[in-house]
C-alpha cells in the first residue's frame, strides 16, 4: 500500500526532530550543569508528548 502525502510529511517531521536532537547533543558538552538540568526537563516534557502520541497511534490501530 503506498504512503499518503500526509504520512510522508509526518515521517519527515519525525526525521527533522531526530536531526534537531543530534544538533542539540553536539552542544551539551559546552553547557553548565544548570543548563543541562533545564534541557533535561524540557526534553522530558517533549518525551512525554512523544510517548502519548505513540500510545494514541498504537490504540488507533486496534
Amino acid at each position: 500500500m503506498p504512503a499518503s502525502g500526509e504520512l510522508i510529511r509526518s515521517m519527515n517531521y519525525v526525521e527533522d526532530i531526530t536531526a534537531t536532537l543530534r544538533r542539540i547533543a553536539v552542544t551539551i558538552p559546552a553547557m553548565s550543569a544548570d543548563e543541562r538540568k533545564r534541557l533535561a526537563e524540557s526534553l522530558r516534557a517533549a518525551g512525554g508528548a512523544i510517548n502519548e502520541m505513540i500510545a494514541d497511534l498504537e490504540k488507533a490501530g486496534h
